[in-house]
């Protein structure tokens, strides 16, 4: 009964809104609220589940105008926090201790509450300072069966009206569920505050608070407790440059080092401790950029800054952004546009991200998907230059952002590289373990079978000499290539005894492989061919 009340509920506020909608789009109603402010009023009325949805879909700036984008950035999950006894008895379960034993002091008042859990000041045996998040009881089931009969009801209703299909209504449903199911498993938050605590351990500019070990669950986390002024505090102004600075470059270093970033970083994530570092809070909402994404968004803002049209189409198409029929000569007037408009800006109004929403829209939905990935990269960027022209106004985003991603591009070709070598280095000690056996091997069948190549027909006889010839000089480079690699692999040990500083062993090898080199190098020279 009671999930059979929950589904009309759901679907009467669907309905309801969609046929007042269809009443104003028609001028038949003059309504005091817009038709964002009120889907976003009938999102927060349904509860926990379709705030999270409404938050969700606020990234799909792909398929929703931004005055609906930003009446979804609205809705705050702040609800009344549950009673502190009952987050007692979930921290206890959870933990499988008493509170006393987990905590020399534990405050049962909830330092902050949300539709997911609940924010407790604790302390430790040991002194530490920590935050102690737990989730709500039963909200996982809540939520599970909201998503169900949402789901249902958006079937029925695109059956009614087929014009809702294109947009894919059922897969954005499906992917805000997944990454609502990935935010209430704080195991996972856990292994990502830990990813970032070493990604900035030795940082100068940004902290990030740990996790306690040993004291984090499915259901409770435990984090050093930190604090300082909101980066959009009128107090941090007088070191607004140097922290934007610091901000962008903690940003690159994620995108495009790293490819995992903090997916959030609204002013309420982001503040200034007393030592001038910046402290990032809440990784309920992380990002990852693989390899290939993070090298064509570094091509997309080189083209940006060039103005080449079809450079940055290429990147947009290689990012994956674009499906179906392209219409190439559409998007490229579209982006010339685009690219005209920002010509005529001052650099330090650009906005890379903007440009990106706007390409994004030139195909009206039609042409145009925007990976998950990409929707909290976008997030995640245009909060950032948010923040930093928050905190100075004359910084230079776009020209920061394209002298960074270039120092960090360097950083990754110089990793690459040392990755090559330990990988040719290793390759090559196998090839000269299994040297020997492959040897045996070919020797045991050649005294079995013997040499079985012949050729025996008229007029082969000078192709036949060239064959061998051929055989044999590349035997022989392969010889030379082997002693070669076998010679530096004896370099790395401590040898003796040793001319030079080099190993007799490793001399002997470079004299022998230099010897056969010679050969093949005359042999070569006197046919006169390659």
């Amino acid at each position: 009964m009671a999930y059979l009340s929950r589904f009309i509920r759901i679907s009467w506020a669907l309905w309801a809104y969609l046929l007042w909608w269809g009443l104003v789009r028609l001028h038949w109603l003059h309504p005091k609220l817009s038709p964002a402010r009120k889907f976003a009023g009938m999102l927060a009325g349904l509860g926990t589940t379709f705030i999270k949805l409404g938050q969700g879909l606020s990234l799909r700036r792909d398929l929703l105008p931004d005055d609906y984008i930003e009446a979804l950035q609205t809705l705050q999950d702040r609800v009344a926090p549950f009673d502190g006894k009952v987050a007692e008895l979930e921290i206890e379960r959870a933990l499988g201790a008493p509170i006393h034993e987990l905590f020399a002091e534990f405050d049962e008042q909830a330092l902050a509450a949300a539709s997911i859990a609940q924010v407790h000041r604790a302390r430790l045996h040991d002194g530490r300072d920590v935050v102690v998040k737990v989730r709500r009881p039963a909200i996982k089931a809540q939520v599970a069966r909201d998503m169900r009969l949402l789901k249902l009801a958006v079937r029925l209703l695109a059956a009614l009206v087929p014009r809702l299909r294109q947009f894919q209504p059922l897969a954005i449903i499906e992917e805000i569920d997944n990454g609502l199911q990935q935010e209430m498993d704080f195991r996972r938050e856990a292994r990502n505050v830990k990813r970032f605590v070493q990604m900035f351990k030795d940082s100068q500019t940004i902290y990030v608070p740990a996790i306690v070990d040993d004291l984090y669950t499915d259901a409770v986390l435990v984090q050093i407790r930190s604090g300082g002024r909101r980066i959009d505090d009128p107090a941090v102004k007088e070191h607004g440059p140097a922290l934007a600075q610091a901000l962008v470059d903690a940003y690159l270093k994620q995108f495009f080092l790293h490819g995992l970033f903090h997916g959030d970083p609204h002013p309420g994530n982001l503040f200034i401790m007393d030592d001038g570092r910046i402290c990032l809070h809440d990784f309920g909402l992380v990002g990852f950029l693989d390899q290939r994404s993070r090298k064509n968004l570094a091509a997309a803002m080189q083209a940006f800054v060039q103005r080449d049209s079809g450079w940055l189409l290429d990147a947009y198409q290689d990012l994956g952004l674009i499906a179906g029929d392209l219409g190439r000569a559409e998007f490229m007037r579209g982006l010339e546009e685009l690219l005209e408009d920002y010509a005529a800006l001052p650099m330090k109004d650009w906005s890379f991200s903007e440009a990106f929403i706007a390409m994004m829209r030139l195909g009206q939905g039609r042409n145009v998907r925007v990976p998950h990935n990409l929707l909290v990269y976008l997030r995640a960027s245009l909060l950032t230059e948010s923040a930093v022209r928050a905190l100075d106004r004359d910084f230079n985003v776009v020209q920061g952002l394209i002298a960074g991603e270039r120092q960090i591009r360097d950083a990754i070709t110089s990793r690459a590289s040392e990755a090559m070598k330990s990988r040719l280095k290793y390759e090559a000690a196998e090839a000269l373990q299994e040297l020997p056996q492959t040897l045996a091997e070919g020797v045991r069948r050649l005294r079995r079978e013997g040499f079985q190549w012949r050729l025996h027909h008229r007029g082969l006889k000078d192709l036949e000499s060239h064959l061998d010839r051929s055989s044999n000089r590349l035997a022989l480079a392969l010889v030379s290539l082997g002693l070669y690699i076998a010679a530096s692999l004896l370099m790395q040990f401590e040898l003796a005894p040793r001319v030079a500083g080099i190993p007799v062993p490793a001399l002997i090898g470079y004299g022998l492989a230099f010897w056969f080199t010679i050969r093949l190098v005359r042999g070569i020279s006197r046919s006169g061919q390659l």
